[in-house]
């Protein structure tokens, strides 16, 4: 099959790759080092919700398990597409002020992630992102394609624009650090995005 694939100039999608997020804390401080843009200690997980008892019950209880009290504020909240989106802020005091507390961050993401997977929810997971801002007030998300296993840059400006010389000087950055996207295509803008 994959000969027919070669043949015909497919490729085999790539798989999700969950444990690629615990490289965000790394292209933090690359991001840090290079452009001045700190983690703002947010993040958040896209997904559709499935109909069901089941599933409201699993998002109540990743909701409850991370809301504890040293776990980040979430905060469930609904887009204009039907996704749903599982905002979290890292407690104020960051655990690693190198990093702005996104190891913690990060982790609660991934178990996010990882619970609607194991649940049987992956094809329902959209992206999960993390937020970062320099002094000037200039916004850019790393964003995750949970069906691709990639990250690409979002840096949204008003009027539903994007800020595409930071968006590519973010990837420039941080190309040792993670799996950027490298189909430009799939960039795809996350206006409004909850956390972001």
């Amino acid at each position: 099959m994959s000969f027919l694939r070669a043949l015909l100039g497919r490729s085999k999608p790539a798989e999700p790759d969950l444990d690629a997020l615990f490289g965000l804390p790394s292209a933090a401080i690359t991001l840090q080092a290079t452009a001045g843009l700190r983690p703002t200690g947010t993040g958040s997980v896209a997904f559709r919700p499935a109909e069901g008892q089941a599933f409201s019950e699993l998002q109540q209880s990743v909701t409850d398990l991370l809301n504890t009290d040293t776990g980040p504020r979430v905060e469930a909240t609904a887009d204009e597409y039907g996704y749903t989106w599982l905002v979290m802020e890292a407690p104020a005091q960051p655990a690693d002020p190198s990093t702005g507390g996104i190891s913690g961050l990060v982790t609660d993401i991934h178990a996010v992630n990882s619970s609607l997977e194991a649940h049987g929810y992956g094809p329902s997971l959209l992206c999960s992102l993390v937020a970062f801002a320099d002094e000037a007030d200039r916004r850019v998300a790393l964003v995750y394609l949970y069906k691709r296993g990639t990250f690409y840059p979002f840096a949204p400006l008003p009027g539903q624009r994007r800020d595409n010389a930071l968006e590519l000087q973010v990837e420039a950055a941080v190309g040792d650090d993670l799996v950027v996207e490298r189909d430009k295509a799939r960039w795809f803008p996350v206006y409004g995005a909850p956390g972001l």
